[in-house]
């Protein structure tokens, strides 16, 4: 359950970086006009504003939106079920197989020699 949660944290990542990258792209559009208006076309720049500026990335929503209903919904299920299979099945720890690799891992390594 904790490595499909690992999963979902990761989509909920390149969410957030579709969200700046969009977001970053937006306002980039406003150089975008200003050199299109010093270049004389005032009109094409007016129909990129009109057009594209702030432009909805689904129906009714910015990218924000989507970013706060992924969290507010599928995400915060995920994380209530992970964590509620995680305290049923091993006492709430976190990261069980990693622990446990990591003690039979260190178990075999010879201790440092002085020198």
């Amino acid at each position: 359950m904790s490595e499909a949660l690992e999963r979902v944290e990761r989509a909920r990542g390149a969410l957030y970086e579709l969200h700046q990258l969009v977001g970053g792209a937006d306002g980039l559009l406003d150089e975008v006009m200003s050199e299109l208006r010093a270049a004389g076309r005032d009109e094409l720049a007016d129909q990129l504003a009109e057009e594209l500026v702030g432009i909805d990335v689904l129906e009714g929503r910015w990218t924000f939106q989507v970013v706060e209903e992924f969290d507010g919904g599928f995400y915060a299920c995920w994380k209530q079920w992970e964590q509620r299979v995680r305290e049923a099945t091993v006492d709430g720890r976190r990261h069980v197989l990693e622990a446990e690799m990591k003690r039979q891992r260190q178990a075999v390594r010879r201790p440092p020699t002085g020198g």
